[in-house]
């Protein structure tokens, strides 16, 4: 018989990180641990404060309804959790990762076996021009060929400059430069932005203007000399109907999937059958779960056979990150199979 239970777990930033939204210091996070005799399967609730259409007063209390209703097994569970996509993705992994006979084998692959790795964005955090700067020297300095970079809490010319200064010593061939604008940016202003930041070959931007504004969202990307990927835009929209509107409507490039926020691996997949089908590129972004979540998330993403750079290298951000295999090296993830797990921080 399966039992389940939850434990809430407070990540820690090494140091504080820098959104448009604020900066982040501290991230709050759930387990879901289940029981059947001597095994356990484990997924991560990672909710995010501010951002999470599950950030709601009643998510534990649904976490509880999950446990208290472990029998009414995982497809049942799931359609009751359309509003959670944190405790969806949560619920699909400690299934998987119940049935596995290694609890972290989610998604067994190549990767998960420690044979290959994945391609992975160097993030640039937001800050100082000296902090943006050292940060971009170490992630060059790392191996790292494609390097993303949030703007629009500092000053528009800075950020500019800072792009331009990576150009200056790296052609388009040698460093694939993003950014992220996470809604910062005007929509009266936003077209001439666009213009201005395409001076320095980036590859995309994220979110340019706040999500919602499909009608101005659709006009920038028929206007843009920049490839606009979605990314907060996605957040909330769970229908089938509802994201082929939001794909028809506003024809993006690209499309982001956070797991997390777009109601785990079975929202995922829908969004990436949607997007193949409209000719809308994508790629996979963890949202500052710890490594638990990030296991199943780049298992996930490795089966799923993108050519792209990854958004999957948050696992270093945590002083108090569950110690695992993850391993981020030039430019890469990768899984060491001669490291192992320590869920001694859980206490299970």
């Amino acid at each position: 018989m399966i039992t389940a239970s939850f434990k809430k777990h407070r990540l820690v930033f090494k140091k504080a990180s820098g959104t448009s939204r604020g900066v982040l210091t501290t991230k709050d996070t759930w387990y879901l641990i289940l029981r059947d005799g001597k095994s356990y399967g484990i997924g991560e609730c990672a909710m995010f404060r501010g951002l999470s259409v599950d950030d709601r007063p009643d998510f534990e209390q649904k976490l509880q309804w999950v446990c208290d209703n472990i029998e009414m097994g995982e497809q049942e569970i799931l359609h009751n959790l359309e509003q959670f996509p944190a405790i969806q993705i949560g619920v699909e992994t400690a299934f998987r990762s119940l049935r596995a006979n290694d609890p972290f084998q989610i998604y067994p692959s190549q990767f998960s076996s420690g044979k290959e790795s994945v391609a992975i964005n160097g993030l640039i955090w937001m800050g100082s021009a000296s902090f943006m700067k050292e940060q971009i020297a170490e992630k060059l300095e790392q191996g790292f060929n494609c390097i993303k970079m949030k703007i629009g809490a500092i000053d528009f010319e800075t950020e500019l400059s800072l792009l331009r200064s990576i150009r200056k010593e790296f052609s388009e061939s040698e460093i694939e430069l993003r950014v992220d604008a996470n809604g910062a940016f005007q929509p009266q202003d936003a077209l001439e932005k666009l213009k201005r930041l395409s001076d320095y070959q980036l590859h995309s931007i994220e979110q340019p203007i706040k999500a919602g504004q499909l009608d101005e969202m659709a006009q920038l990307c028929s206007r843009s000399p920049l490839a606009i990927a979605l990314d907060e835009e996605l957040i909330g929209v769970v229908g089938s109907e509802e994201k082929k509107y939001l794909l028809n409507t506003i024809k993006p490039r690209y499309i982001i999937l956070k797991p997390s926020l777009v109601g785990g691996f079975g929202g995922s997949d829908e969004w990436i059958a949607l997007a193949e089908q409209n000719g809308v590129g994508w790629w996979i972004t963890s949202a500052l779960e710890s490594n638990v979540g990030l296991n199943a998330i780049s298992q996930y993403t490795f089966i799923k056979n993108s050519k792209l750079p990854q958004g999957l290298g948050t696992g270093s951000l945590f002083t108090n990150n569950i110690p695992s295999p993850l391993t981020v090296k030039n430019g890469r993830l990768q899984y060491i199979d001669d490291k192992s797990w320590n869920v001694e921080l859980l206490k299970l």
